[in-house]
């Protein structure tokens, strides 16, 4: 199967799932204005909805991450603090799923209580290098 075949909504043959990356950008974990009560409940929402997609059988892998990072940049390797511009623009975490299309992983997607403070989802099919 084509990497763009699961772009259309191509399954792989039998419609056995293929598996995508859920990239978490911004949301309550890079803002700085939440008490620690609200910080506490929205996690919960997240540890329902990561139980829930295992549940489901579609939870493979994820983990969040944390402050602060840096990043390494070009020929030189110049190493600058934080990997980002703004707070929203921030990779929080990521979790890789299993779905029959992107379209499907865009339904999963779409469930994430990022969206509550204003987080973005980027959904990416992984590419399967077997033979």
């Amino acid at each position: 199967m084509r990497a763009t075949d699961s772009v259309r909504g191509v399954s792989e043959p039998g419609g056995a799932a293929l598996k995508f990356m859920l990239i978490f950008r911004g949301g309550a974990v890079s803002r700085s204005d939440l008490s620690p009560r609200e910080l506490q409940a929205h996690v919960a929402k997240w540890y329902t909805w990561s139980d829930e997609l295992t549940r489901q059988g579609r939870h493979i892998a994820g983990t969040p991450l944390d402050n602060p990072g840096v990043t390494v940049r070009g020929h030189e390797r110049m190493v600058t603090d934080g990997p980002y511009a703004e707070s929203k623009d921030l990779v929080t975490g990521s979790l890789i799923i299993d779905a029959v299309s992107l379209e499907d992983a865009l339904e999963v997607a779409r469930t994430c209580p990022t969206y509550e403070y204003d987080g973005s989802v980027e959904v990416r099919p992984v590419q399967d290098h077997r033979p």
